[in-house]
This record gives C-alpha cells, sequence and structure tokens, in this order.
C-alpha cells in the first residue's frame, strides 16, 4: 500500500505552519505546538469553545528500517547520513498526513457534512488533560466485551432512556 505523501518534499515545519493557518482560517483563536525527544510531538488549538490535541508519534531513527538495508541475503549498515535522510522523510510525511487530516476535518465542519465535535471528539481534551477518545477506550472495549453500555455512552439499544 502507498502511503500519502510518502514522497514528499515538504519540510515538516512547513507543514506545522500549514496547519495553523488553516486553523487561523476556520476561526481556531489559540494554537502551540510542542516537541519531546525525537518521537514525540504535538499540536493543540482551541476552536469551536474546545480545546484540540493531537499527538504525532514520528520514528524512532534507530529503526532498522533508517539504519540498515538488505541486499540479497546480507543486511548491510546504512551510512549516518543516508538514514537520518530516510528517517526526515519518514517525518515530513506524517506531518504531511496531519496537516491533510486537520484541514479535511475541518473542511467537513465548515460545509456542514458534520459537526466539529463528531470530528475532533477523540482529540477534544477533558478538563483533566485526558484526550476523551483516551477516556472512553477501556469502557468501549468493555462495552463491546460484555454487550452492556458503559454510562459514558448513550444507549441507543430501543429501550426507555
Amino acid at each position: 500500500m502507498t502511503r500519502y505523501a510518502a514522497k514528499t518534499e515538504v519540510s515538516s515545519e512547513a507543514s506545522r505552519m500549514e496547519i495553523e493557518r488553516t486553523l487561523t482560517r476556520y476561526g481556531a483563536d489559540a494554537f502551540s505546538y510542542g516537541w519531546q525527544g525525537k518521537t514525540q510531538t504535538m499540536i493543540s488549538f482551541r476552536a469551536h469553545d474546545r480545546y484540540v490535541r493531537f499527538v504525532l508519534t514520528l520514528p524512532d531513527p534507530e529503526l532498522p528500517e533508517f539504519t540498515t538495508y538488505r541486499r540479497g541475503y546480507q543486511e548491510h549498515k546504512r551510512e549516518p547520513e543516508s538514514a537520518r535522510k530516510l528517517w526526515e522523510q519518514a517525518c515530513r510525511q506524517r506531518w504531511r498526513a496531519l496537516a491533510l487530516v486537520v484541514k479535511a476535518k475541518l473542511e467537513a465542519v465548515e460545509c456542514g457534512i458534520s459537526e466539529f465535535e463528531d470530528e475532533f471528539l477523540a482529540n477534544i481534551v477533558l478538563p483533566d488533560g485526558q484526550l476523551l477518545g483516551r477516556a472512553i477506550r477501556p469502557q468501549l472495549a468493555a462495552s463491546y466485551e460484555t454487550g452492556n453500555m458503559p454510562p459514558l455512552l448513550p444507549d441507543y439499544s430501543g429501550g426507555a432512556g
């Protein structure tokens, strides 16, 4: 399967700035960006009176897909510069994909295809700082295992309330 923007030359920084401009154009009134180490990045913004956060996990630059290659049956170590370039390409691809996701969600809201909360539900930040999607995953899994509805999800089974 081919990845979106697998061969992009757009820098990660340019994609991040594009996301910020897109958010501004669609009415966001706050934006932040941060990173931790080489593999954890994050954008957050406020729009429609909601705080939203996307955590973008980048690949580890030490993964064999960047540091080694195969020729025949033998594995060889890549030159550090070559490994760095492959890793940066993978990072650029992920930033382009995030820019596409954010823009598509905002456009869906803008033209009435869906509501803001529906598009960004998993990434809405709860008052305790946790993402809504992460908070309800255990309840969702339990609901499917037991057949019982968790308290955070509405009961659509046809019961009275």
